[in-house]
């Protein structure tokens, strides 16, 4: 347990942060997920829709540091490729 008391706020946002990039990656998964049902019942309308959810959301998450803008960028052109081979 820190003594000094920035080390004491530092503890305290290092937690709030956490918290916040939990919640962003599982908002993150669950749009992958319903892209990748969306592109599993074959529908390209909702499928169409859920990509633009899915490449906005991965933007966010690079511009945010939540996660690496080549993993993100990895992710969006795997996520094209399956769209286009619809």
């Amino acid at each position: 347990m820190p003594n000094i008391k920035s080390a004491k706020k530092r503890v305290k946002v290092t937690e709030a942060k956490t918290l916040q990039n939990k919640m962003f990656k599982n908002r993150m998964r669950t749009t992958i997920k319903k892209f990748n049902a969306a592109v599993e019942s074959g529908n390209k309308e909702d499928a169409a829709a859920a990509y633009r959810a899915v490449v906005k959301i991965l933007d966010q998450a690079a511009a945010r540091g939540t996660i690496h803008k080549n993993n993100a960028a990895h992710k969006k052109s795997q996520f094209t490729l399956k769209l286009n081979r619809m």
